[in-house]
């Protein structure tokens, strides 16, 4: 709301389904909505994994509990049975309460909607207690140091977000890519960084196109653009309430080296 009050444009790559019903024309999501992911989630794992029994976790922020309440809508939606919905307190630290009333629910698969800092050790701690569902873990979950704090419990496990730039069909993204590893000697670590490169190349490519630095004139393109632009994150386009139109998300496993294997494309 500040931001709006005062004519600032924000974007942002994560955030709650909410922020876009405000009106503030100030605003863009550079990530999809929860909505989207919580459709592709529910497909993945009901129609193309077949679990049968699914328990979901998120935190207390709204983000998490978010993506968690989509979930589980599409899940059921989908013809799938959520066998409960639990929330933990971030950064709590010890999980096995909640994880061991989940073992006893038996489910065959665990989505957790929350961040990394608690899914990696929520892998590990389920690991632990011989809970034997595969884990899926929401986009937040998307971070290398989810595997430090899974160990070597991370191999397996399941994260769900959209594609990384060297899996695009763009020269922007893979001249990014390319430019990056010669600058740094590795490649981006987060997908994260890069929702926000492209909101930042959005706002730049409005200006430029009006040749004008006003900024309800690069919302009002942004939000009235027929074609997309491409980006180092996909195809980069946003509806009238600033939300980013479209999605394309993947489904990745961790392998022992902690790498990722794209295992369900949408």
């Amino acid at each position: 709301k500040t931001y709006f009050n005062a004519g600032v444009l924000q974007t942002s790559d994560g955030t709650a389904d909410g922020l876009t019903q405000h009106g503030y024309w100030t605003f863009l999501r550079n990530s999809f909505p929860n909505s989207a992911e919580a459709v592709f989630a529910a497909n993945y794992m009901v129609n193309v994994k077949n679990y049968k029994n699914i328990a979901v976790i998120s935190d207390f922020s709204s983000y998490a509990a978010g993506l968690a309440e989509a979930a589980v809508a599409e899940i059921k939606k989908a013809g799938g049975n959520v066998v409960t919905y639990a929330k933990i307190k971030a950064d709590s630290q010890n999980f096995t309460p909640v994880l061991t009333n989940i073992k006893s629910k038996k489910p065959d698969a665990i989505f957790f909607a929350g961040y990394y800092t608690d899914g990696g050790q929520l892998r590990a701690q389920q690991v632990a207690l011989g809970i034997k569902a595969d884990f899926i873990g929401g986009d937040a979950n998307d971070n290398p140091d989810f595997a430090k704090l899974a160990g070597s419990a991370a191999k397996g496990a399941f994260i769900i977000n959209v594609p990384t730039p060297d899996m695009l069909p763009y020269d922007v993204a893979k001249d990014f890519l390319k430019n990056y590893k010669a600058t740094y000697g590795k490649f981006p670590p987060s997908i994260w960084t890069l929702m926000n490169a492209d909101g930042m190349r959005a706002i730049i490519h409005a200006m430029e196109q009006n040749n004008s630095f006003d900024t309800k004139k690069a919302a009002d393109y942004l939000t009235s653009m027929t074609e997309p632009i491409p980006g180092i994150t996909g195809p980069l386009q946003f509806a009238k309430d600033g939300n980013r139109i479209g999605s394309s998300y993947m489904t990745f496993e961790i392998q022992a080296d902690n790498s990722y294997k794209v295992v369900h494309a949408q």
